[in-house]
């Protein structure tokens, strides 16, 4: 499971070590500071993935919507949650600091769920709840991030581990929510089950206040936290900005409400950000094309994955609700049961089986000399989704009567490993070959193509929905054709990217010698 963790804003310098005091205090504080931004985090995404993992059952069986308005609807949500933090990391960078919004995100996001319980009775709730929630995150995620990276400035080594187990949070903090909130979904309503994510993520938002003053006392002590100082804003800025946000609220709900209108703010955000590289494109020097080409290419390469990860959310919760055997055997002994909406927390499982395998690998193959490249990397990944979509085409196509929960999780690990050799790789690219100067501007704009194919994705996935009047015993061969279809699209990008290849590794050959060419004009 990648998460939506852009950092906008100024290109980040080097710092100092966080703490000029050395020995086993400074250590200390800086684990005491991170382990407060280290349980909000997991709170924050308990309640995030819980929300997602009963949202698309929601919308389809308690608010009887039709599965072409849930899917194109779960797209826009997806595109404004991946787009959002672009505005949330200004807003930290440059306005009311990074602590301060993170904490505004987190009640935000708690204020959402607790409208989208209440939308079960309350109707016209439901879409400002959602549009408070992409909000929300996008104030929350950056400003997190930027924490974690101001405690461990100056330090790589320690920055690596933090952010390895700030990424395994995110991945146990799903999981756990995922498999939780659809058998509370199941036992006593969705209502609950969004209260619960609610009251998981006010936990986390307690433990933040109560230790909050050892992040003050930690970065009052830093150079980052000095640096990072502000004057306050003025009554009448705090009045601009609130206004600002209660506008992009607003808008957003507008964006969710109306298909043409999400559709129009794709395609116009997607054309802008093509102009805005080519317009950088001419305005590099001539040293840093090489590199800056390998970026938009490889970048352009990861987009595609989110058309069949937004799958996860949609067809496949779908086929697992109405083709898939919940209940796994061992021979013919039942070993446990799992609810269809919960099928979702295989991805963050395999996630967390293969991180650590691939850095292994990757780390093994350095040593040896014989590192492949993103753009190779890339070209097995969609053969891994193709070979995924594939098992769910035959187990679809060939069911006689239910398909087996064993295929479920054959799939998701498949297609899993194929999310870390795609945009698993997507902010490596970014901060390997572009020019440093401009990293943060292209990590915002690949988080927006990559919210852009996700709404591409809920338009795929509508290729399998419900026609209007059809009844719920569809079996799994009505999700067959749908499978075949991303089978074959998968097949044909891994295609396209290998055929790629030479234009890749020549890019990456002339970045090299670029590089090498600038190290020797500096020495």
């Amino acid at each position: 499971m990648t998460d939506p963790t852009p950092q906008p804003g100024a290109p980040e310098r080097r710092e100092k070590p966080a703490l000029s005091a050395r020995g086993p205090s400074a250590a200390s504080a800086r684990r005491q500071a991170f382990s407060v931004v280290l349980a909000i985090e997991l709170w924050e995404r308990f309640g995030f993935y819980g929300m997602q993992a009963v949202l698309t059952l929601f919308m389809v069986e308690t608010l009887h919507m039709r599965e072409v308005e849930a899917n194109l609807m779960l797209g826009s949500l997806g595109m404004l949650i991946y787009t959002l933090p672009v505005v949330g990391g200004y807003i930290g960078d440059r306005l009311t600091g990074t602590r301060p919004t993170l904490l505004a995100g987190a009640l935000g996001l708690t204020a959402g769920y607790g409208m989208l319980a209440l939308s079960i009775s309350q109707r016209h709730l439901f879409l400002p709840a959602l549009a408070l929630i992409a909000l929300s995150n996008g104030l929350f995620k950056p400003n997190a991030g930027t924490l974690v990276r101001r405690i461990f400035a100056g330090d790589s080594a320690a920055l690596d581990a933090a952010f390895t187990l700030y990424y395994m949070s995110i991945n146990v903090g799903s999981t756990v929510s995922m498999l939780l909130m659809p058998w509370l979904q199941l036992r006593f309503g969705a209502g609950v089950a969004f209260l619960a994510c609610a009251l998981g993520l006010l936990m986390g938002v307690g433990y933040y206040l109560w230790r909050q003053p050892l992040l003050t006392r930690f970065f009052s002590h830093s150079p980052a936290g000095r640096q990072s100082h502000r004057r306050p804003l003025a009554l009448w800025q705090w009045g601009l900005l609130i206004g600002a946000l209660l506008v992009l609220w607003a808008g957003s709900v507008l964006v969710l409400r109306d298909a043409a209108l999400a559709r129009f703010c794709v395609i116009g955000a997607t054309l802008g950000l093509l102009v805005l590289w080519a317009v950088l494109y001419r305005r590099v020097p001539g040293c840093e094309k090489a590199g800056l080409a390998l970026t938009y290419l490889l970048c352009l390469e990861t987009v595609a994955y989110q058309v069949f990860y937004q799958q996860m959310q949609t067809s496949l919760t779908l086929f697992a609700l109405r083709g898939v055997d919940g209940t796994f055997y061992l021979g013919h002994w039942p070993v446990f049961t799992m609810s269809a909406a919960q099928f979702q927390a295989l991805n963050p499982i395999w996630i967390m089986i293969f991180s650590p395998i691939l850095a292994w690998l990757y780390h093994r193959a350095a040593r040896r000399g014989h590192e492949t490249g993103p753009a190779l990397k890339i070209a097995i990944g969609y053969g891994c989704v193709a070979l995924g979509f594939l098992l769910w085409w035959q187990a679809a196509r060939t069911a006689t009567t239910l398909v087996s929960p064993w295929v479920m999780v054959a799939g998701y690990g498949i297609v899993s490993l194929g999310e870390l050799l795609t945009i698993g790789l997507g902010l490596a690219i970014v901060a390997r070959y572009a020019p440093a100067r401009l990293s943060a501007l292209l990590m915002g704009g690949l988080f927006l193509l990559w919210g852009a194919g996700m709404y591409v994705g809920s338009l795929v996935a509508n290729l399998a929905a419900l026609p209007i009047g059809a009844g719920e015993a569809t079996g799994p061969h009505f999700y067959a054709p749908l499978f075949h279809t991303l089978f074959l699209g998968a097949s044909g990008l891994c295609l396209l990217v290998v055929l790629l290849l030479p234009l890749a590794r020549r890019l990456e050959r002339l970045h090299a010698e670029a590089s090498r060419r600038a190290d020797r004009e500096n020495v």
